[in-house]
C-alpha cells in the first residue's frame, strides 16, 4: 500500500466521522503522524477540493468535490439504478417509505430512498450509514451472505444506537437464522427510537446477495399485526422481482444457515 494515500484516506475518514471541523494538531494526534506531514496532506487534499478550511483558516472539513464522488457512486450502482421503479412501486403499494441498502464493511449504506407517498415532511436518507447489527437491512443481507462473512461480522464490533440495539452475538446469530428461514428481517427501534422496518434480501445474477430492500416507518404502524404480515409479503415479493431484474434465477435463493 502507498502510505501517503492511506494517510490521506484516514484524514477524510476522521473528518467524516468525528468532524465537521478538525485542526492539524488534532488530526496529527489521531493519525500518529507529524504535524508537517498532516499539513502537507491537507494542502494537497484542499487543492483537489476534497477538504476545505473554515473562515478562520485553522480548521478543516470535508470538501465539496466529495459530493461528486458520492453521486457518481450512486449513479453507477446497478442495484440502485435497477431498484428505482420497484422501490416506488413498493412505496405506493404499502404507503410507507422504502430504502434500498448495501453492505459496506460492517455498516449498511442507504443507496436509494423512496418517500412515503402521503405524510409529513420527510428527510432524504440516501448516504446514511448504519451498523449492520442495528438494522434489519443489515440482518437481511448477512443472513444470506457467506458463513465466513457472517462469522467475521459477529466477532467484530457490534454498535448500539438505541437501548433496543442487539449487541449479543448469540442473539444476533439466532435472528440471522430466523431471517434466513423467513426470507426477511424485522427491526424494532434498533436504529431509531420510534421507528420499525422490514427488509428482504436482493440477489444478483451470480446468486450472491446484492443488498436489501424494505419499508421504514413508525413502529406502531409497521409492526402491529396484521399490517406486519401484509408488509412482509409485499417486501419479499418486490425483493424477488428486483432480484430477477438483476439476473437472479427464478425460484429464490438457497438458505445458507438453515
Amino acid at each position: 500500500m502507498v502510505q501517503s494515500v492511506q494517510r490521506a484516506i484516514r484524514i477524510l475518514r476522521e473528518l467524516a466521522t468525528d468532524g465537521p471541523r478538525l485542526g492539524v494538531t488534532e488530526l496529527a494526534d489521531r493519525l500518529g503522524v507529524a504535524k508537517p506531514t498532516v499539513h502537507a496532506l491537507l494542502r494537497t487534499l484542499e487543492s483537489e477540493g476534497l477538504v476545505s478550511r473554515d473562515s478562520e483558516g485553522s480548521k478543516y472539513r470535508l470538501g465539496p468535490d466529495l459530493v461528486a464522488f458520492g453521486n457518481a457512486y450512486l449513479d453507477t450502482h446497478e442495484l440502485r439504478s435497477r431498484s428505482l421503479t420497484w422501490a416506488e412501486l413498493l412505496a405506493s403499494r404499502t404507503k410507507e417509505a422504502v430504502w434500498v441498502s448495501v453492505l459496506t464493511g460492517d455498516r449498511i449504506l442507504v443507496v436509494h430512498h423512496a418517500f412515503r407517498p402521503e405524510g409529513a415532511v420527510q428527510i432524504l436518507e440516501v448516504g446514511a450509514a448504519i451498523p449492520w447489527n442495528a438494522s434489519c437491512f443489515g440482518k437481511a443481507i448477512v443472513a444470506f451472505s457467506s458463513p465466513a462473512l457472517r462469522k467475521e461480522l459477529l466477532l467484530g464490533e457490534l454498535t448500539a444506537l438505541t437501548g433496543a440495539s442487539v449487541t449479543d452475538p448469540a442473539v444476533l446469530a439466532r435472528q440471522l437464522d430466523e431471517a434466513a428461514g423467513a426470507g426477511y428481517a424485522v427491526e424494532d427501534q434498533e436504529s431509531t427510537i420510534g421507528d420499525g422496518a422490514i427488509a428482504a434480501p436482493v440477489f444478483d445474477r451470480s446468486g450472491q446477495v446484492a443488498g436489501a430492500i424494505g419499508v421504514v416507518g413508525p413502529v406502531e404502524r409497521l409492526l402491529a399485526d396484521p399490517a406486519r404480515q401484509d408488509l412482509a409479503v409485499a417486501v419479499r415479493e418486490i425483493a424477488r422481482n428486483l432480484s430477477r431484474e438483476l439476473g437472479a434465477r427464478r425460484g429464490g435463493s438457497v438458505h445458507l444457515h438453515s
